[in-house]
């Protein structure tokens, strides 16, 4: 019973990040017909700039809702892992449940990019944000 609850204020604490990981997870894995309709993102590397900033929401709120609890760099590089690996996991799920969509590394690297311009963000934020706390 105590892990259920472990569990269930874990998801509360993060639902954000949860909902995020969705939306990522419907905009990968949905027919990519669906989105040809979009003509201001009609330009050559324009998704690899969408995935770049679709990761750096992602592991930006990631570190916001969980903010009290990243006390070191190791525990934010830690982190990092989660939306690098739940991209990685999209780019394999595109190429075996998709019929429009083909995973590709380019496309994981520009998820890393995303996040890690979201964790030198936080770290280039965190001495003015502990000022500001004391």
């Amino acid at each position: 019973m105590i892990k259920f609850a472990q569990t269930l204020n874990m998801i509360k604490k993060n639902i954000l990040s949860i909902f995020v990981a969705l939306i990522i997870a419907y905009l990968s894995l949905a027919n990519s017909d669906n989105f040809d309709k979009v003509s201001f993102f009609n330009f050559p590397g324009a998704d690899k700039i969408i995935h770049s900033i679709m990761y750096f929401v992602f592991m930006s709120v990631i570190v916001f809702e969980n903010r009290n609890n990243i006390g070191k760099v190791k525990i934010l590089l830690l982190i990092t892992l989660v939306p690098f690996l739940f991209g990685a996991l999209m780019e394999v799920l595109q190429m075996f449940l998709t019929t429009s969509r083909t995973g590709s590394v380019a496309d994981l690297l520009s998820n890393l990019a995303g996040i890690l311009f979201s964790v030198a963000l936080c770290l280039m934020i965190r001495p003015f944000r502990r000022h500001i706390i004391r």
